[in-house]
């Protein structure tokens, strides 16, 4: 059974950066896409970014060119340094993991099984 542990949420000025960290345990993680998601309140899950286990990324266009995502397979672990931060990225921040297998850039909600518990990010204007 994967297990999928977020950390790194907090409370930031708008113009700051944070750092995220997904770490992940019980398949071997070289063999697994991982992405990020976000939810804002009242509103739909969305897609962030998603690292492919070859190490190819693929961003989301509101945040394209202010997060950068990375992995660190001997740790189990992927980063999501986030700078510039708008008040607009204040979310719940989700990672997921799913085999390799399957579609190459895996964008949406439902091609993941393996979610972790969220960790708030606020950005104050």
């Amino acid at each position: 059974q994967v297990q999928v542990v977020e950390s790194g949420g907090d409370l930031v000025q708008a113009g700051g950066s944070l750092r995220l960290s997904c770490t992940v345990s019980g398949r071997t993680f070289t063999s697994l896409d991982i992405g990020w998601f976000r939810q804002a309140p009242g509103k739909e899950r969305e897609f962030v970014v998603v690292a492919r286990w070859t190490g190819d990324t693929y961003y989301a266009s509101s945040v394209k060119g202010r997060f950068t995502v990375s992995r660190d397979n001997a740790k189990n672990t992927v980063y999501l340094q986030m700078n510039s931060l708008k008040p607009e990225d204040t979310a719940v921040y989700y990672c997921a993991a799913e085999d390799r297998s399957g579609s190459i850039w895996k964008i949406r909600n439902d091609e993941y099984h393996s979610w972790g518990q969220g960790t708030q990010v606020t950005v104050s204007s």
